[in-house]
């Protein structure tokens, strides 16, 4: 009963009657014309998500220990959802290319050959590397491949601060799947948990997020551009505009950092980003950059539980406004936001690892 009254839900919603028919998404803000449904709450800890040649979904987690495949089924049925990966340790990023699904895992980056042809009897995943570093603070991961064909690959800080003597901590790697080598792209990145490339002119912005228990208002969340390799974007060092750490304030490293190009509240937790480049929302959406803020945990107050929207084309005065929101109700999450993907028909899907929901964001005039 429970997928028949959330087809209905879906098929209401994509027809503009009614855009919140659920629990999970009746308390839901979004600008006239934009409608959310529910694509499958059956995806318990979802993460990040990458689409098949076939339309498969599929969906990392972070605080579970498998992998998802999400099939749409017939018109008016709910999606089928299957294992597809277990026992792997915080498998939360998920990219596809030629026919093959990378995992990454805390310390492992993992193939699976042809996997739309297997979903049933998934083949045993190629290990392309499991020489990453195995810490689980800040160890879980969010991989999309670039432009140029390399797999980009975060390796979080093992602390809330610290200056570890292994340079890949802190840093977005760039990987040869082929060979499993690496090189940094960037440093000086506490935790980057979403990134994408600008559709114009293929570089790439990340968010990071910042330290804790500087207060309520500090450091602020960082969005980030790196135009180019090599960058250091100043962390441990120094936060927000270059304002210096006390805790690194007579470190030998005092110069040379990246500020973020866009600021966010302390704590709002910015993780999965996405330029749209589909044609189903308005014009003034085309090449938009969406933000999953996932919330705070360590507030006086809660903040974030929403998703922004930024325009980053001017780097003098980007603009942002909020999205989406209602994920936070009286101090009292429903939903954590994580991560997009841009389906087909130009619908974005985003995934809340809270309520081990994936929603589906869909205009319609």
């Amino acid at each position: 009963m429970r997928h028949c009254l959330l087809c209905v839900c879906a098929a209401f919603t994509f027809f503009g009657i009614f855009s919140s028919c659920t629990a999970k998404t009746k308390s839901i803000e979004l600008p006239p014309g934009f409608h959310l449904s529910v694509f499958t709450d059956e995806v318990e800890g979802a993460r990040q998500m990458a689409l098949g040649d076939q339309g498969t979904v599929f969906v990392g987690t972070r605080s579970r220990d498998v992998v998802y495949a999400v099939r749409e089924g017939p018109s008016n049925s709910a999606p089928q959802v299957s294992v597809i990966a277990r026992g792997l340790n915080m498998p939360s990023g998920v990219a596809y290319k030629d026919g093959a699904l990378y995992v990454a895992a805390v310390n492992q980056i993992l193939r699976y050959d042809d996997i739309e042809a297997h979903l049933d009897s998934p083949p045993k995943p190629v290990v392309i590397t499991d020489q990453l570093p195995k810490d689980t603070h800040h160890g879980w991961k969010y991989i999309r491949f670039g432009p140029d064909g390399f797999l980009y690959v975060p390796v979080g800080m093992p602390c809330n601060i610290c200056r570890p003597e292994d340079p890949r901590y802190g840093s977005i790697l760039k990987m040869d799947v082929k060979t499993g080598e690496t090189e940094i792209f960037a440093h000086g990145v506490r935790n980057s948990v979403g990134f994408d490339w600008h559709p114009r002119t293929k570089t790439l912005w990340f968010t990071d997020n910042g330290q804790d228990w500087l207060g309520d208002d500090l450091p602020p969340e960082e969005l980030n551009h790196a135009p180019e390799s090599g960058l250091h974007f100043g962390f441990p060092f120094v936060y927000g505009q270059n304002i210096p750490n006390s805790e690194y304030a007579k470190s030998d490293i005092k110069e040379g950092f990246i500020p973020p190009a866009f600021q966010m509240q302390a704590h709002t937790a910015p993780l999965g980003l996405f330029f749209y480049t589909g044609a189903q929302f308005p014009e003034k959406y085309q090449q938009a950059l969406f933000i999953a803020q996932h919330g705070s945990w360590n507030r006086s107050s809660k903040v974030g539980y929403q998703i922004r929207v930024v325009w980053p084309e001017n780097a003098l005065n980007i603009q942002s406004e909020v999205f989406a929101k209602g994920w936070l109700v009286d101090q009292r999450a429903t939903g954590r936001p994580v991560a997009f993907l841009q389906m087909g028909d130009g619908s974005l899907l985003l995934s809340d690892d809270h309520a081990g929901t994936i929603y589906r964001i869909s205009y319609s005039k």
